[in-house]
């Protein structure tokens, strides 16, 4: 396997464990809200494309994280929007 190839499966793994971890939390909080656990994992990805980016050479999965991360942004906006029409409409 190449450096590349080794650093996605990596990646995949750390963001596993996020979600991993997270989700433990919740569970040991008694919170269970989807609503949080797809903001947290969001911020998860958020953060690892971050370290994981080349400013210089960009893979095709980079490309299609990335649009990823754009439709979690648009249903992140959609949970915010919908929080304050609930909060407004209380």
């Amino acid at each position: 396997m190449n450096a590349m190839s080794n650093a996605r499966y990596l990646a995949a793994c750390i963001f596993a464990l996020w979600f991993g971890i997270v989700a433990f939390f919740m569970l040991l909080n008694r919170a269970l809200d989807l609503e949080v656990y797809f903001v947290l994992g969001l911020i998860g990805l958020l953060v690892l494309v971050v370290l994981v980016d080349s400013p210089f050479v960009q893979p095709r999965s980079m490309r299609r994280i990335k649009v990823l991360i754009a439709m979690g942004v648009a249903v992140f906006g959609y949970i915010v929007v919908m929080k304050v029409m609930e909060i407004i409409g209380s």
